[in-house]
């Protein structure tokens, strides 16, 4: 079941559900707005010949900062990371759902290609996938509304949580757009 803004509201209260900052007006009837902080994390595909998913690509990004009112040009085609502004932290026993706004969609700019899903346990600043799929170029914007989260109920509180040393999570705590570590699936085993 998704929560309703009043039960998200309830939520906030209890300190189950946070959101740092929240601003205001952003609580939506089944969502909350959140927003593009400053830092972008660009491909330098010129650095490699390709990627290699069982090796680090510290190379492969370079992180930009907007300044306040200087707009990042997203290119046609092109596909960067950035994170919200805000800091989320989901309860044990909801997941949450990270979307697009439909202005935004609606204009060709897209914030995930598959890392939409918020698994309980989950803290820290949500990195976003941004890609441009229009053929002109978007100008994006430090603190502009970039996405919304909605969450569902789980049947029951889960066992082990996002970041829970048993499940070897990758991103907890993250503050800034986070390159993949998809190679440390190599590193560990997990693949096999």
């Amino acid at each position: 079941m998704v929560l309703s803004d009043h039960t998200i509201k309830e939520e906030m209260a209890k300190g189950r559900i946070v959101i740092r900052p929240l601003g205001e007006g952003c609580v939506q009837p089944a969502s909350v707005d959140l927003h593009l902080d400053r830092n972008i994390l660009i491909f330098r595909n010129n650095r490699v010949a390709y990627i290699d998913v069982r090796k680090t690509n510290d190379r492969l990004t370079d992180m930009v900062t907007m300044a306040d009112d200087d707009p990042f040009m997203l290119h046609p085609g092109e596909f960067v990371l950035g994170s919200t502004l805000e800091h989320v932290e989901v309860p044990d026993d909801l997941v949450a759902r990270l979307e697009g706004k439909s202005s935004l969609g609606r204009i060709g700019l897209l914030i995930h290609s598959t890392a939409g899903y918020v698994d309980p346990g989950w803290k820290g600043h949500l990195t976003l996938e941004l890609s441009n799929v229009s053929k002109l170029p978007i100008t994006l914007y430090h603190r502009m509304k970039i996405g919304q989260i909605s969450y569902l109920r789980l049947t029951t509180p889960a066992d082990l949580l996002y970041g829970s040393a048993e499940l070897g999570s990758k991103y907890q705590n993250q503050q800034d757009p986070t390159a993949s570590k998809v190679h440390l699936d190599f590193d560990s085993g997990k693949d096999r």
